[in-house]
């Protein structure tokens, strides 16, 4: 099994948050693994999150169950979600994927990683202290810089711009084709090929 986490956090008031794009990348992800509802109807509440589990058929052409998690603890507390699903199911670090907003990345990019420091990102902050590792996959969704006169709190919190939003749109699908090739080919080979690009945004 695989288990997909999106970060953000629960209630109207934060839907089409920039802090809640990994949500959005599962709602993007239950689609396109054939869910026959929207996510947060055919979901079931478990594991302080609405879950919901679909079956995969891999590359290789085996089986592989897929769990989709959005942590209902809000962002600060989203370890505690991932440590319940993990030991329920037996998982490893290495089986899941953390999806979330990134300030240092431009909108519209994305970057994989096996695994690093929180960022300074509270909710994986939170997952390193529950699962006690760094070392796990993650995604982030690039979501541009706060503007100066901007706090990094307000800002996240705060919805994308018009122009922003067609720059989220295919990186909400290719996201989702990331996670796909980490599922059929690892972590390495999804580094590969769709870090490809990002290699100029990377910090000095």
């Amino acid at each position: 099994m695989r288990l997909v986490v999106g970060l953000g956090n629960p209630g109207s008031e934060y839907v089409g948050t920039r802090h809640n794009i990994g949500f959005d990348v599962i709602d993007s992800l239950a689609s396109k693994l054939g869910s026959s509802g929207e996510f947060n109807r055919a979901a079931k509440t478990k594991f302080d999150a609405l879950a919901m589990e679909l079956p995969y058929m891999r590359l290789d052409g085996q089986p592989e169950k897929i769990l989709l998690l959005k942590p209902m603890t809000f962002m600060n507390a989203s370890g505690r979600s991932v440590q319940s699903a993990m030991a329920f199911y037996q998982l490893t670090p290495a089986d899941i994927m953390v999806v979330l907003d990134d300030l240092a990345l431009p909108c519209g990019k994305i970057r994989i990683r096996a695994g690093g420091s929180s960022g300074g990102h509270n909710g994986l902050r939170d997952i390193e202290r529950a699962i006690a590792t760094t070392e796990y996959p993650r995604l982030r969704m690039g979501i541009d810089p706060a503007p100066p006169q901007i706090r990094g709190k307000d800002y996240v919190l705060g919805r994308f711009s018009p122009e922003q939003r067609e720059l989220i749109k295919p990186a909400i699908v290719k996201a989702t084709s990331a996670i796909a090739t980490w599922i059929d080919k690892g972590i390495t080979l999804a580094m590969t090929q769709f870090n490809a690009d990002e290699k100029k945004e990377e910090p000095k």
